[in-house]
């Protein structure tokens, strides 16, 4: 019976609930079990009557909610823990008396400050937030703005001062002891807010029950207590309080049925508790969580009179590296045994091949230490890597004898006699090295100073790759030698080397150039024989840097001979990326170079999709619709390119829609009448609309809007104002100082409005001229005669402009050829009419190989509402009725003539 129930000569459980405020009627102690059977009846007059305070009902309801509170934060449920929040608000306004008289409880402030730092962890964790369901995230969003008030308007004074002094707490017994209902919970029980109070529980039972039975019997001061009664004494012992205060109840009882849990469980949680009681009474203890620390000592490696030479040291390099890869591995631990490893090798003179090996090993356990592979070394991992390195790389070129490659196995490697054969291949772990550094420059904030200082490592990588390349040029095969001149290709194609830019067309070339150097890595990937997408790259490089340093021809031939656009599409993803990149880079060139319709048919590609951020992998647009997953998303991000690689997305849009303009607007201005006009760019024509939609206009800011301005003032054929819009000072510093030698691209800039500017004049005022100088139009658009003369005989010569040029007087005589504004509307009405005419006549006709009317007499003799072609299509020679199917065909193409001229129709 002392499972369930307590003995009632417990003096001191008597003694110790007699100080609470509660009042209790105590049954006689002869007849125990008859006064805890009647507790669960409330007819019956021998039950415990209990008296208690307001102050208890209230801050117990609300002490229960906290507890249910924090079950629910542990899981993350928002929506359970927004309900606590708001049932906790009105538990405390249903105790305002009770708080006014006896100041607000301690526990109640401690639960406000978690709860906000709680929601604040919450908040900093993007993962979390990103996989949480939609119910979640509203609550968590609620919660944070119901308690960011709540705190503000009532207790922000109380929260601040218990910010300040976290241990100063007050007597109240709430706040340390654990809800009875929940005993897991006592992993969140914050020892630095408790008074000191003298624990409830003895040491010696609980030190008792964690002993084994062999030893219960020495103890001789626990003799009174009888263990083998219960196996949760312990436990009895712990709600001893509560059952003299009379709070029996189901869950009383439903606890105890938590007693079958593993004693492995007790003896976890029981020595903590004891951990926790004893911070409260000596305020040095430290708590230790998981238990006391397991002190393990290394390993030795070597015993001490074994003799150490080259088959132990592999023996004892198989018992370190078979562990690799295993759970529970320490990966630091194995490179520090790897290390210590060698330098007993070193400190033995076991000879060079033992050497290199170990190297291949530490550096292979190096680039093992990081398991995540999103995630980037640390840069204590990343120097220590690049230092093996550069000691194995002059290692391997300082010591020909020495053989590495994957083609040498293990059984086959010779360690101890020149030529030594190590297995290993350094091209790997060079390629290893590369993509961590592009994930450490990934990682990083690219405008901090830890990417400036990361990226101050790249002298050392290519300083790497070079000395690779010398190496591999020497002992390596073709497929190895093609990959590291691929690898020294990437690292050198987008950088601009101003000595590779030429201004004269017979100026010599410099030795040594980063453009002799791409010549040679670049023609030695096309004459050999290697795998198709190291070809495809490295030609995409040799094109981004001819057009980074404005070799338009060769850039624009290089491309046109290698068809690379069509089977681009085939290729992985990051060569895409490749050739987006290139493509931009051509158009700039182009437009540097003045070709404008070239640079127009390069990048409206890339604009028109108004994605440009992404297809050059310089950045993901927001996820809209989840239009990928989280997974799709982390792999998107390692494909980035880091920022130092970036095109300016604001500098290509502009040349994207300075090149637009130069086009459209003459174009639009030539076919004003023609209603088929087809759009040159779609992009530049979206950007017009929304332009004139808005209901005030006002000085362009940005530099679409100046680009808009520019466009409306070149309809009216204003070059000035047109070119004043598109170089200005804000202009200026946002796109055109961005581009090498800038005075040279504004003065073609300027030279290209004014000549588009002339032709769009001459397409919008022809039809009120009769004559027009030379002399007149060179003068309004400051160009020279012959400039005039060049534009205007090309429009003459392309049916653009009708006018014949009088060479004596220097003029353009009009000849009057184009329709009026009348006429081209009469024009337009005449082609609706005809397309009506034609619509009628395709009803009376069979389509799709479904022969015409043959004679009136198949027009006479047909059935309603089907052809003579179907019926004799489908009967034969016969005028029977139609079939399902002839019908049905009839009907459908009907219905399809009808609805071509209902919407025909529509538009006259």
């Amino acid at each position: 019976m002392s499972r369930f129930f307590k003995a009632g000569s417990d003096s001191e459980s008597e003694t110790e609930s007699s100080e609470d405020d509660e009042i209790i009627q105590q049954r006689p102690s002869a007849a125990p079990v008859q006064s805890r059977t009647f507790q669960f009846s409330d007819d019956e007059d021998d039950s415990r009557r209990i008296v208690r305070s307001a102050k208890d009902k209230r801050f117990d309801e609300m002490t229960n909610i906290i507890q249910q509170m924090k079950n629910h934060k542990q899981i993350k449920d928002m929506a359970n823990v927004l309900n606590d929040f708001e049932a906790l608000i009105k538990a405390a306004d249903k105790a305002k008396k009770v708080i006014q008289e006896e100041g607000v409880p301690r526990f109640f402030i401690r639960c406000l400050f978690d709860l906000e730092e709680y929601a604040n962890e919450c908040w900093e964790d993007k993962e979390w937030r990103k996989s949480i369901s939609k119910n979640n995230s509203k609550s968590f969003t609620s919660l944070r703005q119901k308690l960011k008030k709540y705190i503000r308007e009532k207790y922000e004074k109380e929260v601040n001062d218990y910010k300040e002094n976290p241990d100063q707490g007050d007597d109240d017994k709430r706040d340390e002891t654990p809800a009875p209902q929940d005993e897991e919970s006592e992993d969140e029980v914050d020892t630095s807010v408790k008074a000191p109070v003298k624990p409830k529980l003895p040491a010696p039972p609980v030190i008792k029950k964690q002993l084994p039975k062999s030893m219960d019997d020495d103890d001789d001061d626990d003799d009174d207590i009888d263990w083998d009664s219960s196996d949760d004494s312990v436990e009895s012992d712990i709600d001893d309080e509560q059952f003299d205060t009379g709070k029996l109840t189901a869950e009383y009882f439903l606890k105890k049925s938590d007693s079958g849990t593993s004693k492995k469980e007790k003896k976890r949680k029981e020595p903590k508790q004891m951990k926790l009681e004893e911070t409260d009474e000596e305020g040095d203890w430290e708590e230790v969580k998981g238990g006391a620390p397991l002190i393990m000592e290394r390993p030795k490696m070597f015993g001490k009179d074994q003799e150490i030479n080259v088959d132990a040291v592999l023996k004892k390099l198989y018992e370190i590296t078979s562990a690799r890869g295993k759970k529970g591995t320490d990966r630091n631990e194995q490179i520090e045994l790897l290390k210590e490893l060698r330098e007993i090798a070193e400190t033995n003179n076991l000879g060079l091949g033992i050497d290199v090996k170990l190297y291949f090993n530490i550096i292979g356990a190096i680039f093992d230490y990081n398991p995540n592979t999103l995630t980037s070394m640390r840069n204590d991992v990343w120097e220590s890597c690049l230092s093996y390195l550069q000691t194995l790389l002059n290692i391997l070129i300082d010591h020909p004898e020495v053989n590495v490659g994957e083609h040498i196995k293990e059984d086959d490697e010779n360690l101890t006699e020149a030529p030594l054969y190590v297995r290993g291949c350094f091209l790997t772990l060079v390629e290893k090295m590369d993509e961590e550094f592009t994930k450490m420059l990934q990682s990083c904030d690219a405008h901090s100073t830890e990417y400036v200082e990361r990226l101050q490592d790249e002298r050392q990588v290519c300083d790497i790759l070079e000395k690779t390349l010398r190496y591999l040029e020497i002992k390596g095969t073709t497929l190895e030698i093609s990959r590291i001149y691929l690898k020294r290709i990437e690292h050198l194609y987008y950088k601009f080397d101003t000595s590779c830019v030429y201004t004269g067309d017979n100026e010599p070339k410099k030795e040594g150039t980063s453009e002799q150097t791409m010549d040679k890595l670049c023609k030695f990937l096309y004459t050999s024989e290697t795998p198709d997408r190291l070809r495809t790259r490295a030609i995409l490089c040799h094109i981004y840097h001819h057009a980074l340093h404005n070799r338009w021809f060769q850039a624009r031939d290089l491309m046109l001979m290698s068809h690379l656009q069509d089977n681009i599409g085939h290729s992985d993803i990051p060569t895409q990326l490749l050739y987006n990149r290139t493509l931009v880079q051509l158009g700039l060139c182009a437009f540097r170079q003045g070709n404008i319709r070239d640079a127009h048919n390069a990048l409206v590609d890339i604009q028109s999709s108004n994605r440009a951020k992404e297809l050059l992998a310089q950045g993901l647009l927001p996820n809209r619709q989840n239009e990928r997953t989280p997974e799709q998303e982390k792999i998107e991000k390692r494909r980035l390119f880091p920022y130092h690689m970036h095109i300016n997305l604001e500098l290509l849009e502009c040349v994207y829609l300075v090149s637009a303009m130069l086009l459209e607007i003459p174009f639009m201005a030539a076919h004003e009448m023609d209603v088929r006009r087809r759009m040159i760019s779609k992009n530049f024509h979206h950007v017009m609309k929304m332009s004139e939609r808005q209901t005030l206009i006002g000085p362009p800011e940005s530099m679409r809007e100046h680009v808009v301005a520019a466009s409306k003032s070149m309809k009216t054929g204003d070059w000035k104002a047109c070119k004043n819009f598109i170089i200005n000072d804000k202009m200026n510093a946002k796109v055109w100082d961005l581009f090498f030698q800038p005075d040279k691209v504004r003065d073609m800039i300027t030279v290209k409005i004014q000549e588009e500017s002339l032709r769009t004049y001459l397409f919008t005022y022809s039809n009120v001229y009769d004559t027009l100088s030379l002399h007149t139009l060179a003068e309004m658009f400051e160009l020279d005669m012959s400039v005039v003369h060049r534009i205007i005989s090309k429009m003459i010569i392309n049916e653009e402009l009708m006018a014949s040029l009088a060479e004596p007087t220097q003029t353009v005589i009009m000849h009057r050829t184009e329709p009026s504004r009348l006429q081209s509307l009469a024009l337009q009405l005449s082609d609706k009419f005809l397309t009506l005419v034609e619509n009628n006549e395709r009803i009376l006709e069979v389509k799709q190989g479904i022969y015409p009317f043959q004679n009136k007499r198949d027009r006479n003799d047909r059935q309603p509402g089907t052809s003579a072609a179907f019926q004799h299509h489908t009967q034969g020679e016969g005028y029977g009725p139609p079939t399902s199917k002839s019908v049905t065909n009839n009907q459908h193409w009907n219905r399809r003539n009808n609805k071509n001229y209902s919407r025909e129709s529509r538009n006259y």
